[in-house]
């Protein structure tokens, strides 16, 4: 009998049976039906470095960059550019940048003057009540006007998440600002409050963090753990889960050609792959409600002198205001200097999501064309894309929609039921890698608790 069976690979999966070993647990089999490393994927071709997914992790928490040196990989990383820093948005059909001080708001073109005096108003506006769950859109347009959130919240929220801002919860797609709120009563007053604080620790001012890679791309980070539980841990790819079967004492979890048997199983495999596994529990109810969104991301390389807009950042996203399809490009190559060859820039365009989900029913070429189109308006860029790699993803990121806690709080009365049952996946609580891997080292401590 195993010691503990982790259905998925990806980097929520891989992380977990990695601390397990790191906490003593031996005998480990991850089975994946797919391949290793979920979402995350990097295309290495023609001088340039693609990530299919997420292209980075920020430094302001500890959990990525942690696992990183531990796995030996620190020489590896990779800190955004200086340039990163600055991030635009498509206002009237020209690029504006993102202010990230209050004098550079008041004279940015973001927002009419109507909408800053809004944002004025917001020390005054009296926090929610804690026992509601308002909507990013509904907290924001309450805080900081409907200007704010038409204009930059809705656009933030679809580049983080690929969603609408009055369908997700404040609560628990964006936890940090809404403990701030109830914390401090205003979120101008709470960072005065934070930087009061942090000076007198003499940390940074701010919860913000620089986003940072590996050289040859994130995927390294999931060759590094695979290279590390070889030998150590059974791992499967290509291993379809037909059914799941709790049992006192055990798990049985049956693929089409083994059957496995453990004392403890952990699923961390996205939602709704998760219901299909359980779907003789009553748990399946809540996670089949956990709705995701389509993604396409196009990559396109251009060589520079094609380009006659200015790169200088990030990246821009796209108010849906402005009429356009994507949802926001950003500028791969000048975050990550070494993700094109020499002379080339390297874009990522985004489309889809809960804006315009039937842009997934169009063919790749569909979708390139379209992509071109739009940033070769948007940037100026004379000629075709040298470079052209799509990825589709048909259920790409969850949504935290409004009632996602309530969600949550009858999974865990399903799993208290069950001990040795454990939900471990960005499904549940924070889509980024670093809340993936900081959250696979909490459950990886539960499951040796429950083992020893």
């Amino acid at each position: 009998m195993l010691d503990c069976i982790v259905l998925g690979a990806g980097i929520s999966g891989l992380s977990t049976a990695y601390y397990l070993r790191k906490l003593g647990v031996k005998r480990i089999a991850v089975l994946e039906k797919g391949k290793i490393g979920g979402k995350i994927g990097t295309v290495r071709e023609d001088g340039f470095i693609v990530e299919k997914g997420p292209n980075g992790f920020l430094d302001n928490k500890p959990f990525a960059l942690e696992l990183v040196k531990e796995l030996g990989m620190e020489e590896e990383l990779y800190p955004s550019s200086d340039e990163a820093r600055h991030r635009f948005l498509l206002v009237d059909g020209r690029l504006v940048e993102i202010p990230l001080t209050p004098k550079d708001f008041f004279s940015s073109s973001v927002l009419s003057l109507q909408g800053k005096l809004e944002v004025l108003k917001e020390p005054f506006v009296r926090r929610f009540p804690p026992f509601l769950d308002p909507s990013v859109g509904e907290f924001c347009e309450r805080r900081l006007g409907a200007e704010m959130v038409e204009r930059l919240i809705d656009p933030m929220v679809a580049g983080v998440y690929g969603g609408r801002a009055y369908r997700l919860s404040m609560k628990s797609a964006f936890p940090l600002l809404w403990r701030l709120e109830q914390r401090y009563g205003s979120l101008v007053r709470a960072l005065l409050g934070l930087k009061r604080e942090r000076r007198l620790k003499g940390g940074p001012a701010g919860p913000g963090g620089r986003l940072v890679s590996l050289k040859k791309g994130l995927f390294s980070i999931i060759e590094g753990l695979c290279e590390r539980l070889k030998g150590e841990v059974v791992l499967a790819a290509g291993c379809e889960v037909e059914g799941v079967k709790v049992l006192p004492g055990h798990f049985v979890v049956k693929t089409r050609e083994l059957t496995f048997v453990s004392r403890s199983l952990v699923v961390s495999t996205p939602a709704y792959e998760a219901a299909r596994m359980l779907e003789d529990y009553p748990v399946r109810e809540a996670l089949s409600s956990i709705p995701y969104v389509p993604m396409v991301v196009v990559a396109l390389g251009y060589e520079r002198k094609k380009i006659k807009c200015p790169l200088n950042g990030f990246g821009f996203l796209v108010p849906e205001r402005e009429g356009r399809k994507i949802l926001g490009c950003l500028w791969d190559s000048r975050i990550f200097p070494n993700r094109a060859p020499s002379g080339y820039e390297l874009f990522r365009v985004m489309l889809g999501g809960a804006r315009s989900p039937e842009l997934f029913e169009l063919s790749d070429e569909e979708l390139a064309d379209l992509a071109v189109s739009e940033i070769s308006d948007i940037l100026n860029i004379e000629g075709s894309p040298d470079f052209v790699k799509l990825f589709r993803y048909e259920r790409a990121i969850p949504q935290y929609t409004v009632g996602h806690e309530k969600r949550l709080e009858a999974i865990e009365s399903f799993l208290v039921k069950f001990p040795g049952l454990f939900l471990n996946s960005n499904a549940y609580r924070g889509v980024a890698l670093n809340d993936c891997v900081g959250n696979s080292k909490v459950i990886a401590s539960k499951v040796a608790g429950f083992l020893s």
